[in-house]
């Protein structure tokens, strides 16, 4: 296998590659072991899934670590929109490994593309949820992989005993915050369910009132102290948004705590009649109309309309691309031009190959000092200013074509 990843024509051990161009063959074959010995341990600890029961299973399991998790800031709850977008999508593949754009992602979380990368890259991948396989090209989506996230929870590094916020002290019932709370409790598959309608939009309810609603229907009749806990949003937050949901009948406030309305989840908000404080409430009559009323309507549909434009010019350029004629590749013989096809490395014509493996001239039948047939069938030019080997120049080949796919 190592010298498979260390030919120079399987993308796949490019990385190693690499590392080889740059510090030496000892370095990369390291690698390579190290790499190794982490699969290793990586397949030894993963539970095996034989049939589509298992897959369920597991990503059931999965599901239940996404709700558990604390989903701090508009950051955090973007990302679990994301999140939970793939989720979806590796729920119809019947696998973690599923293929997705970022435009199909943004369009499932009902958030914009640009929130999308922001999540993939702050949030989603340095926290171990998501991986990157293969970047998408043509009309191909990108491969994904989905994690399970960080091993570990991890805390604040700062002390409390060195900031001016404390633990709450529980004999006394103190409020909890984020900064203490270590878990969650909400229903992903509710968020799921409504984050693509336009009431949820940045500028309408927001993601807060998602992650509200969520912990509501997971476990009802709570107090403002355990939504902090549960939805991991701050308590500035939870009373913002408490607000928002009760002007249009969603929840109600019942004593200490708070309840859904009967059909919250499909956007119809109603009046608690024994309430005396809710005189300005005014029931919603589903999504569009609380979208409508927020400013926020017809937002996917525009988005939908914006990518779709965006895939049709994208195809459009490819098609182009592809019709396009490349320049013609010539060289000078004693003042004339002789045109010199690019073959593909399986169609080199055996008349051109010279036995010591040089080119003849299909014009004169001569030997052409300049070109040469690689070990792989390919034409290579040797200039007299170039002097590395053929094998150098594919790594180097290589990682241009590494970095070029990092930056698209």
């Amino acid at each position: 296998m190592t010298s498979l990843l260390m030919h120079p024509d399987h993308e796949g051990g490019s990385h190693a590659q690499n590392i080889a161009l740059r510090s030496g063959q000892a370095r990369a074959l390291a690698y390579i072991e190290r790499v190794w010995e982490g699969a290793v341990v990586t397949v030894s600890d993963t539970a095996q899934v034989a049939s589509r029961q298992d897959v369920y299973e597991d990503l059931a399991a999965l599901r239940d670590r996404i709700e558990v998790t604390p989903w701090r800031s508009e950051r955090g709850r973007t990302a679990l929109r994301v999140l939970r977008a793939h989720l979806n999508f590796a729920e119809a593949a019947g696998s973690r490994l599923h293929a997705a754009s970022e435009r199909q992602a943004a369009e499932e979380a009902g958030v914009s593309r640009q929130a999308v990368r922001s999540a993939y890259e702050t949030v989603l991948k340095p926290g171990g949820w998501l991986r990157r396989l293969k970047v998408g090209r043509g009309k191909e989506g990108s491969s994904w992989y989905l994690g399970n996230g960080p091993g570990r929870v991890t805390e604040d590094p700062l002390s409390h005993s060195q900031t001016t916020q404390f633990p709450p002290d529980l004999a006394l019932d103190e409020w909890s915050t984020p900064e203490t709370a270590l878990s969650a409790d909400i229903d992903s598959t509710v968020i799921s369910r409504l984050m693509a309608h336009d009431a949820f939009a940045h500028r309408a309810l927001g993601s807060s009132a998602l992650m509200i609603i969520g912990a509501l229907h997971s476990r009802s009749s709570q107090t403002v102290g355990e939504l902090v806990t549960t939805s991991s949003v701050s308590r500035a937050t939870v009373y913002r948004t408490l607000h928002r949901l009760v002007s249009h009948g969603l929840v109600h406030h019942v004593g200490e705590t708070w309840i859904l309305a009967p059909r919250a989840l499909e956007g119809f908000g109603n009046r608690l009649l024994e309430a005396a404080t809710e005189t300005d409430v005014v029931p919603s009559r589903g999504w569009d109309e609380i979208a409508s009323h927020r400013g926020t309507a017809g937002l996917s549909a525009r988005r939908r309309a914006l990518h779709a434009a965006e895939r049709a010019r994208y195809r459009a350029a490819l098609d182009n691309l592809a019709e396009h004629r490349s320049a013609a590749h010539v060289i000078v013989r004693d003042g004339r031009q002789i045109f010199i096809p690019t073959p593909r490395p399986d169609e080199v014509p055996a008349t051109w190959q010279a036995p010591d493996g040089g080119v003849l001239d299909p014009v004169t039948g001569r030997a052409a000092p300049d070109w040469r047939i690689a070990t792989d069938g390919r034409l290579i030019l040797i200039t007299p200013t170039d002097q590395r080997s053929y094998d150098e120049l594919a790594a180097a080949h290589a990682e241009a074509l590494s970095e070029w796919e990092s930056a698209a």
